[in-house]
């Protein structure tokens, strides 16, 4: 029985870093009239609703989102403004910045 834990065990860490790191998008999103934390709200219930969204990270002092997606999905700068707009805000700019791998650490 011990041998066929230890198996096991042994395959599921053999396979663990294959699958552990997956190549995530972000993108840099600046939201005109983003000020407080419910105008920060609003875009955040506007992204929770959308598709391939991973994380939402959002600094009302810069009128910045940062989204990350999920591996395999992406975000067009028309999705990024019907979602800001759809929130009452305006999308003043639109950058994809960076690829990332997660290591599911978090």
């Amino acid at each position: 029985m011990i041998r066929i834990i230890r198996t096991a065990v042994f395959a599921l860490v053999a396979l663990l870093p294959v699958t552990v790191f997956a190549a995530q998008t972000q993108y840099r999103l600046q939201v005109d009239g983003l000020a407080c934390p419910f105008c920060a709200y609003g875009i955040e219930k506007e992204l929770t609703r959308t598709d391939g969204i991973a994380a939402i990270d959002i600094d009302i002092n810069a009128g910045a989102v940062t989204v990350t997606t999920i591996e395999g999905a992406t975000m067009t700068e028309a999705q990024a403004d019907q979602i800001v707009k759809d929130a009452g805000f305006t999308l003043r700019g639109f950058e994809k910045i960076k690829a990332r791998a997660e290591s599911g650490k978090d």
